[in-house]
């Protein structure tokens, strides 16, 4: 069985993401994801620390509970706000063969704030194969 670890805040939920979710289990009926909701700090208004944690938890409720209706295996935590560092975290506790891949989902380039984000990963954690999915222009959340 394989397990994907999955990193996105304002792109969560996503069509791109969740067809690729759905072309996984059709390949493995019986993979399961873990969902990684790094904390975003907002640039548009003041903001503090509960604020960042309450966002992304219900970001990563939500998420959980769509893909508990659709029979999608998953578990997930908030992480910290570098995307980077939040892998690195859950790679040391569960370990680094405990998943089949990466799977990074941003905003499109003009957009993104994580547009480097699939280089450092790849260069932290080459053994571990990365899929950068992108988002449409379209969705802004």
């Amino acid at each position: 069985m394989r397990r994907y670890l999955v990193v996105a805040h304002r792109t969560l939920g996503g069509a791109h993401l969740m067809e690729h979710l759905h072309l996984l289990r059709e390949e493995d009926p019986y993979c399961r994801f873990h969902l990684i909701v790094p904390e975003y700090h907002p640039q548009d208004h003041p903001w503090n620390e509960a604020e960042v944690k309450l966002e992304a938890k219900a970001r990563l409720d939500s998420m959980l509970e769509t893909m508990a209706a659709m029979g999608m295996g998953a578990t997930g935590e908030v992480g910290d706000s570098n995307p980077v560092y939040a892998i690195g975290v859950a790679l040391r506790r569960e370990g680094l063969d405990a998943f089949s891949g990466i799977l990074l989902s941003t905003l499109p380039r003009r957009l993104s704030l994580w547009w480097s984000v699939p280089r450092r990963i790849a260069r932290e954690y080459p053994d571990i194969p990365l899929t950068h999915l992108v988002a449409e222009d379209s969705l802004v959340t």
